[in-house]
């Protein structure tokens, strides 16, 4: 991965170049994902939303623009878009943006991804809603993708550290 902002730019300048001559959902995902990295490095908050702005533009742009993608492809293209709604949550501390994190995800729940059950999770946990966050957390756990040390180091969750029913959660054997 790209360690710092001025090769995060260098790379930006290169995928917007190859963006001229024709985009594909997995450039959408580069060229996303450089502007999300820069969200996480910049200390400023007006660079952050101007960022987050530019990379929800390029994942939504990517899931509709194509007809077809691999599935795969569109998993990632809905799980880095809700991961810029729930950066973009974190800076402004606005609930919609954990609302719209869960318009993108309950469709996906079909495809019993970990990621999206987790994210879903974590949007119902910043909006206060307990028992539909225990949900989605028992459905994460029961995925491939569980991750007992994240959940109990993610700030989102704190509030049910002292739940016995996050606590079996989180001491189960992994997957």
């Amino acid at each position: 991965m790209l360690k710092d902002a001025k090769q995060i730019i260098a790379r930006i300048g290169e995928t917007d170049q190859i963006y001229l001559e024709g985009n594909t959902p997995d450039l959408a995902l580069e060229r996303a994902d450089l502007r999300l990295a820069l969200v996480t490095l910049s200390r400023v908050r007006q660079e952050q939303i101007h960022f987050l702005q530019e990379a929800i533009v390029l994942l939504e742009q990517g899931r509709i623009e194509f007809e077809e993608m691999p599935l795969r492809t569109y998993l990632n293209l809905s799980l880095h878009l809700a991961k810029a709604y729930m950066l973009y949550f974190e800076i402004t501390k606005e609930q919609r943006f954990a609302l719209i994190t869960q318009q993108i995800l309950k469709p996906l729940t079909v495809h019993e991804h970990g990621d999206v059950y987790f994210f879903l999770a974590y949007a119902s946990a910043c909006k206060n809603d307990t028992a539909l966050s225990r949900h989605w957390l028992k459905k994460y756990s029961q995925t491939s993708e569980f991750d007992a040390f994240l959940l109990q180091q993610h700030a989102a969750f704190a509030p049910y550290h002292e739940a016995l029913w996050f606590i079996q959660l989180t001491q189960q054997k992994p997957h």
